[in-house]
């Protein structure tokens, strides 16, 4: 079989070395392999003609059968367009070109039988269809309709006479000679229990289907199979580094139970507690914990990785926390360095900003041990950074570091890993975390600390703004404060938005009586550090700011976050600065502005930003707008390049295929059994092409 999937395609009959170089460049096409996996992204449905009396503007894309009664040109050089009177027994249509037109224009000839098919749409009450594809009735095979693959193709490999119906034709022609190539690569006991069809059978089925049934079962044959791979490499990984990873067992609970009784400023919540189970398992256990902590913004996940430093210091370890930017590593140091003094540890803070003398002290305490607990930035990673003994490393907000920054950090002892806990206030979606994270235990903290009321949230049109003015102006009366976020600093040409420097003005404007502050990225660090202490102190009342406080500041008194342009904004996003207020105990609000222009998507996220508070719900609303490489940037990583399987739909075939692939692994951890040899093969096979991306902490 590899053999014959690693043949070039310029010797495919049809293709050539010209052609080949084209398609290795514009769709990395490279071998037999990939040209099969070049699967069609829709398929237009052939099997039925419609009456024209039947079509509507709602309709997809239909086929007709018919005759040209005339046609003209209308208009002249690049507004010209083609128009053509299409009609059958049962009424008419407009047919309507503006591209290619002269060459259309000689090709059409009145009178004769036409196939069409295109998308219907409607103008001033009248039915028309632009950009048809059109070809003579007595070319078409009429003895029963079909399901054309639709291939991505681009406009370079057009301009090559290479477009969707040509890719077809070109993987038609090596899947006759394919198919005794085609081997199995699924153990056959997964086969059967999951009711699976033959690859030999799925890989023609996904490209010329027979009918929509084989095509829905080829399909989902097909994505099992990628998942299932997906699945098997991470728990592979997850088995391998269990073995070979030995950990500091850190056990003793004497600090953590004198913090408990005497210090804890508040009641924990069950999912707290669970998760502290869960990390002090892990702890003791005598292997390096590898673990994901997600926690929806204020769910208290920084009390938490306290009190695992708690069980680290008090086993006679030394603990850092890394964070991504100063303003959000200061406030981990500010919060727990109260924690800290009471519980007689020494705790410093290391940012690029940290004066050198400082640093020389921090580094000194650091290898004598006197140092108990390191927060910080990107700092943290230098070279001249070193422990007596590391014995935890918290990273939060992780997805905001790269792969290769993190590593470093575990790679502060000389003989031993240090546990890792990563933290992310960023909800992924289930499917999403088996993906990225399947080689990481993963907990959830999913309630809110008791007395936290849930977000108020709606949405106000902008001719609505006197109103909200005048909400904001109560709420500030009544001693809070209050966040204007804009999505742009300067204004652009493309997008009629207000930016930040107008919407300042306005905002000073409309509060007269009020201090306001103003943050955005293009400002240097002190100014804008010195602005957002204005605003925590409570000297300003308003804080107008870009995405920047997006992560940051955690302010218990503002409880009033109004975000102009909300359409502009993602749904993580949206639901991460949501989180900015909601921090004290009393009700807060988040408005979102809109104009009454808005798209299908940008409708879909406010409804769903004011249905739920739920960042789990809102995480996956987003995977489905967006797809997951956007989400998560994993696109560049390549770990996401999937070919037939989609995150944001196949949840279940995913939990399918990882419940198959650890049965597998319990009952064969090493593939040694003969049933699973077309596995091993295949992951050898894989283990040739694919970089190891799921290493991830």
């Amino acid at each position: 079989m590899p053999g014959f999937f690693n043949t070039k395609i310029e010797f495919l009959k049809g293709v050539g070395p010209q052609k080949a170089a084209l398609l290795n460049k514009e769709l990395l096409i490279f071998t037999y392999g990939d040209l099969l996996q070049h699967y069609p992204f829709r398929y237009e449905d052939r099997t039925r003609f419609y009456d024209i009396r039947e079509i509507n503007a709602s309709l997809p894309y239909v086929q007709l059968k018919g005759r040209i009664r005339s046609k003209e040109l209308i208009g002249a050089g690049r507004k010209k367009r083609l128009v053509a009177h299409f009609h059958d027994d049962t009424g008419s249509i407009e047919l309507i070109w503006f591209g290619g037109v002269n060459w259309i224009e000689k090709k059409i000839v009145p009178g004769v039988e036409y196939v069409v098919f295109g998308k219907p749409g409607t103008f001033n009450g009248k039915l028309y269809m632009a950009h048809p594809e059109l070809e003579p009735a007595s070319q078409f095979s009429l003895e029963g309709g079909y399901l054309q693959p639709v291939y991505s193709t681009t406009e370079k490999l057009k301009k090559k006479y290479l477009d969707s119906k040509a890719i077809g034709k070109i993987i038609q022609r090596l899947l006759n000679m394919a198919g005794p190539h085609i081997r199995e690569s699924l153990p056959g006991s997964v086969m059967s229990e999951y009711k699976l069809m033959s690859k030999q059978e799925a890989l023609p089925q996904i490209h010329i289907p027979e009918d929509q049934r084989k095509l829905q079962r080829a399909t989902y044959r097909l994505k099992f199979e990628e998942l299932f791979f997906v699945q098997l490499r991470l728990l592979m990984l997850k088995l391998a580094r269990v073995d070979k990873f030995k950990g500091i067992k850190l056990q003793e609970t004497e600090l953590l139970t004198k913090f408990y009784n005497e210090h804890l400023p508040f009641e924990l919540t069950d999912a707290q507690k669970r998760v502290i189970r869960e990390i002090y398992q892990d702890m003791r256990s005598g292997r390096q914990m590898n673990r994901l902590l997600q926690g929806d913004v204020g769910s208290g996940k920084t009390i938490v990785a306290f009190i695992c430093i708690l069980i680290a210091a008090g086993s006679g370890t030394q603990a850092a926390m890394m964070a991504p930017t100063e303003i959000l590593a200061t406030q981990h140091y500010e919060g727990l360095k109260e924690y800290a003094r009471l519980m007689g540890l020494n705790i410093a803070l290391l940012t690029g900003s940290t004066k050198k003398s400082d640093r020389r002290v921090i580094h000194e305490m650091l290898r004598s041990g006197e140092l108990h607990i390191l927060v910080g930035t990107h700092a943290l990673l230098e070279d001249v950074v070193q422990f007596e003994r590391l014995g935890l490393a918290i990273v939060d907000e992780q997805h905001r570091f790269g792969v290769a920054q993190r590593s470093r950090l575990w790679q502060k002892n000389e003989d031993i890993y240090p546990h890792v806990l990563v933290m992310t206030a960023t909800p992924i979606p289930r499917t999403l975390a088996m993906t990225l994270y399947g080689d990481l235990d993963v907990s959830v903290i999913d309630e809110l600390p008791a007395g936290r009321k849930p977000i108020v949230t709606v949405h106000r049109f902008d001719s609505n703004r006197l109103k909200v003015n005048g909400f904001i102006k109560k709420q500030i009366e009544e001693g809070r404060q209050a966040y204007i976020v804009y999505p742009l600093i300067e204004e652009s040409e493309k997008l009629d938005l207000k930016h930040l420097m107008d919407g300042y003005e306005s905002v000073c404007r409309a509060f007269p009586d009020y201090q306001v502050s103003i943050v955005h990225g293009k400002m240097k660090p002190d100014a804008k550090d010195f602005e957002m202490q204005r605003f925590v102190k409570g000297e300003t009342q308003i804080m107008v700011a870009t995405t920047v406080i997006e992560v940051g500041v955690n302010v218990p008194n503002a409880s009033v976050m109004v975000i102009e342009n909300a359409e502009r904004f993602g749904l993580a996003q949206l639901h991460q600065l949501r989180g900015r207020v909601g921090r004290g105990a009393d009700q807060s609000y988040c408005i979102l502005m809109t104009s009454f222009k808005l798209s299908k998507d940008g409708k879909t996220r406010i409804e769903t930003m004011v249905r739920t508070n739920n960042g789990f719900e809102i995480a996956d609303t987003d995977l489905r707008l967006r797809g997951p490489g956007d989400i998560t940037g994993t696109q560049q990583s390549g770990v996401l390049d999937l070919l037939v399987a989609d995150l944001a739909t196949d949840g279940k075939i995913l939990q399918l295929a990882r419940q198959a692939a650890q049965a597998l692994l319990e009952n064969d951890p090493n593939l040694q059994l003969s049933e699973n040899t077309n596995v091993r093969r295949q992951i050898n096979q894989q283990k040739k092409t694919e970089v190891n991306w799921s290493r991830i902490s």
